[in-house]
C-alpha cells in the first residue's frame, strides 16, 4: 500500500469529484470549482465540492478501507496504521479526519462584521471577538 495518494491519482479523482457537482464544469480542481460554485453560480455550501484537503482525506479512508477489505483472507493481515489514513485517536476511539484546514469560523475573521452605525459598544460582534472594525460593518470601521 502506497504511504500518500498519489498527485496523479489525486487530479483525476479531484476532477471526476468536480463533474459530479457539474458536468459542464470544466475546472480541474475542487478548490476552484468550490469557489467558482459559490461565488459565480451562487450555490450554497452544502451544493459544492469539499476542500482539496477534505477530499483527501476521505481518499486515505476509502483506501484504508480497501486495504482492509483486500486482506480478508490473510491470516495475519498487515494493517496500516489509521491514523496515517484520515482517522484520529480520540478517547472514545478512532474518528474521522475530516480536513487538515483550520475551521472557517477560527480563519475567516475578516467576515466579522457589526450592525452598529457609530459608537460600537461591548454588544459589537467585532469587540467581542477582539477585532476591529470593517469597511463590513455598518460603521465602516469609523468607530
Amino acid at each position: 500500500m502506497p504511504s500518500d495518494v498519489i498527485e496523479e491519482s489525486m487530479s483525476l479523482l479531484e476532477r471526476f469529484v468536480v463533474l459530479m457537482y457539474d458536468r459542464t464544469s470544466d475546472t480541474m480542481e475542487v478548490n476552484d470549482a468550490r469557489k467558482q460554485f459559490f461565488a459565480h453560480k451562487s450555490r450554497a455550501l452544502e451544493n459544492i465540492p469539499p476542500t482539496q484537503a477534505a477530499l483527501q482525506q476521505h481518499i486515505k479512508r476509502a483506501s484504508l478501507q480497501g486495504n482492509c477489505w483486500n486482506q480478508t483472507l490473510v491470516l495475519n493481515p498487515e494493517l496500516p496504521i489509521p491514523s496515517d489514513w484520515g482517522w484520529t485517536k480520540e478517547a472514545s476511539g478512532w474518528q474521522p479526519l475530516w480536513t487538515t484546514l483550520p475551521e472557517a469560523s477560527k480563519s475567516c475573521h475578516e467576515l466579522i462584521h457589526c450592525g452598529f452605525k457609530k459608537g460600537c459598544t461591548g454588544r459589537c460582534k467585532c469587540t467581542k471577538a477582539a477585532l476591529k472594525c470593517t469597511a463590513l460593518c455598518a460603521c465602516s470601521g469609523d468607530c
